[in-house]
């Protein structure tokens, strides 16, 4: 068989979303490499990007289904695929049979791969209709939902835009090690004589390559964008004719920033007011500037309202208008134009019983006329990932039967009773949209699975296909479709005209980017109810919202639990993948030197983190980029099988219910208590 390439694009929660190419021959991946064809990536990986073939041939990947017993024992043993499914869909059925429907089966898949195709189990729960699922979102809701109350919709610029701006403000973004290849369109600016800017309660690796770094509390993000937005109308740093024209809710915000205190929003962010008035100034006067908003900045309570208070700097200014400027955060814009619904088979949708994504654990344990009996979980590793994990296990280890569908026995698979081995994007075809920039891309299979892996669409269809064999007429999911047929249905012709091709396979000359405008609010018209930017937002005020963004005070410790712990990725991994590659560098908690006197403690010490809902033993590094009450720890494996999340509690972002039917997980207001392990 002679040598061929293939295009693949890399299927993680990323901003990157990256073009890859592979080289195959004889049925084997010789070599693996970023895509020049990518208008975005440009041919660059990242140090991940160039660790798939050690995760393909990794010696602990699972090749074949498998069950455990007794669950957690670590005694696993081999099944057939059809023994396999007629074991699942036998349980689910029995269940319907004893509670009259589906609802005690719990079916939860996120973001471990997102390719559309990979959303099968979500479609597998929407054609079941009454079944047990989950709202809101691990990683974003609050931030969506700000977006959606000023913008009307969570659309923001190209990001190759940033390329132009004059001055750019990233606050709480770190791109250097979560973004890498926006350093390239950020540095294109600076080489032309912007101004780089970075806002964030750690001195990340951007930080270090900012032309100035402003060290803020967290969660106090809605203070400082409130007075830096006091000082500009004061100081007539706006731009009037756009506010007149283009924003609602100018003289109520102009009422609100008159009643502040300077003083006390400085001592709220922790910023002194004359750099506080100094940032404003800078901002408004260098246009077009551009704002970044992070992800983890909206992981507070306060999260969605800190966002809106930010974007109001921009409507302020006029900047939303002028291309290079704006604001980003992340956007499934380009997802949606897809077709993920498909009413035939979805006719049951919105039938489904739901529980809190931000309180799984007390959620599947309460659930009442029928409680939850089973799960079945994919891409998702709720034992690393989800707060209270603790709980969370327990709530699980309630359960008649668990099903984890991976690659890896990770935390969650290990306390399964059944493993189902899945494909990785070498081994498929898929197609995945990108929640930052607008190039697609498409994945071919370069080599067939290994072992006896299947993809999620193959499984699901399956499992459809055993549970019609079960229970005829009982699951209306079609399980008959090749992943290629499956392509064919989600890609539409609205996404033909904006990519410019006629078939999903015209992607396989190479990634294609989405023709839509480069800064969606150019012309001054919103996806809002007024058409307007709005600063004042009714729908907000109906969802139980202020109407405008005020400031709300971040969420504070307490004397038993004092210190915040904040848990950002880091560049080794993400979330909880990579993990189980060989370079993957120790976990550590950074503390300050004034908190590491305080507690007698010593680089290298082993210490205690701990709360009233968990605890876990880490080594100590000190370090003063960390604030003086705060706990850095990065996502990394702890030793022992200890989770980062046992700490994390079960609090709910302050918005989500627009764009993820519920609120996110506030992981960034946990607070602890730090001690010497004696």
């Amino acid at each position: 068989m002679a040598a061929r390439f293939c295009r693949h694009t890399c299927p993680r929660n990323c901003y990157n979303t990256c073009g890859l190419i592979t080289l195959v021959d004889n049925g084997e991946i010789k070599e693996l490499a970023g895509d020049p064809a990518h208008g975005y990536s440009h041919g660059h990986l990242c140090r991940l990007g160039y660790s798939y073939l050690d995760i393909q041939n990794h010696p602990d990947r699972v090749l074949s289904p498998l069950r455990q017993a007794p669950r957690g024992s670590g005694r696993w043993h081999r099944l057939g695929w059809d023994e396999t499914l007629d074991l699942i869909a036998g349980k689910m059925v029995e269940l319907a049979g004893r509670y009259g429907s589906f609802l005690p089966v719990f079916i939860y898949s996120n973001s471990g791969n997102i390719g559309l195709l990979h959303r099968a189990w979500s479609w597998l729960a929407r054609s079941l209709g009454e079944v047990t699922t989950t709202t809101g979102s691990l990683c974003w809701s609050a931030g969506l939902d700000a977006m959606v109350y000023g913008y009307g919709s969570h659309n923001h610029p190209d990001p190759t835009a940033m390329a132009r701006a004059n001055y750019l403000l990233l606050w709480g973004a770190n791109p250097a090690w979560t973004a890498m290849h926006q350093m390239e369109y950020i540095n294109q600016a600076r080489e032309r004589g912007a101004r780089l800017v970075v806002i964030d309660p750690v001195f990340t690796a951007t930080a270090a390559r900012a032309d100035l770094y402003i060290q803020i509390k967290p969660g106090s993000d809605g203070a400082l964008a409130a007075g830096m937005a006091r000082h500009l109308w004061q100081r007539g740093h706006i731009d009037r004719h756009y506010l007149e024209n283009h924003v609602q809710g100018w003289p109520e915000w102009q009422e609100y920033l008159a009643g502040l205190d300077p003083d006390e929003l400085s001592a709220a962010a922790g910023i002194p007011w004359d750099l506080m008035a100094h940032l404003a100034e800078e901002y408004a006067c260098n246009a077009p500037a551009a704002i970044w908003i992070g992800i983890g900045l909206q992981r507070h309570t306060n999260g969605g309202q800190n966002i809106r208070a930010i974007n109001a700097l921009a409507a302020m200014t006029g900047n939303l208008a002028r291309e290079g400027g704006g604001v980003y955060y992340a956007s499934p814009m380009a997802c949606e134009l897809f077709t993920t619904a498909w009413p035939e088979w979805m006719a049951l949708e919105g039938r489904a019983r739901t529980i809190p994504i931000y309180d799984l654990a007390r959620g599947l344990k309460e659930a009442t006329a029928p409680p939850v009996k089973m799960a079945l979980l994919a891409n998702a590793n709720p034992l690393g990932q989800n707060a209270v994990t603790e709980e969370l296990q327990r709530a699980l280890a309630g359960l008649e039967l668990v099903v984890v569908s991976g690659q890896f026995l990770t935390e969650t698979a290990r306390v399964a009773d059944i493993f189902l081995p899945a494909t990785t994007f070498f081994e498929g075809w898929d197609v995945v949209p990108s929640y930052w920039h607008h190039w697609i891309g498409i994945n071919e299979p370069a080599v067939p699975p290994r072992g006896e892996c299947r993809s999620d669409i193959q499984i699901v269809s399956g499992l459809a296909a055993a549970l019609n064999k079960a229970a005829p007429g009982s699951c209306p999911f079609p399980c008959n479709l090749t992943e290629e047929e499956w392509l064919t249905a989600v890609f539409n012709p609205g996404v033909y005209r904006l990519l410019g091709i006629r078939d999903y396979r015209d992607l396989l000359d190479g990634p294609k980017e989405l023709k839509l405008p480069v800064n969606p609010w150019a012309e001054g018209r919103f996806a809002t109810p007024s058409g307007r930017y709005e600063i004042y937002s009714r729908q907000a005020a109906a969802a139980g919202l202020p109407p405008l963004p005020v400031y709300q005070p971040a969420a504070a410790g307490f004397e038993a639990y004092p210190y915040r712990l904040l848990t950002p990725h880091t560049n080794a991994g993400l979330n909880s993948q990579f993990y189980n590659l060989e370079d993957v560098p120790e976990a550590l908690a950074l503390v300050h030197p004034r908190l590491a006197s305080e507690k007698g403690l010593e680089s290298g010490n082993q210490i205690r983190l701990y709360n009233e809902w968990g605890e876990v033993v880490i080594m100590v590094a000190i370090s003063e980029l960390v604030p003086p009450q705060t706990i850095l720890c990065h996502q990394r494996p702890l030793p022992g099988g200890q989770a980062l999340n046992s700490l994390t509690p079960p609090l709910a972002t302050d918005m989500g219910s627009v764009s993820s039917g519920g609120p996110g997980v506030a992981y960034y207001d946990t607070f602890v208590n730090i001690a010497p392990l004696q």
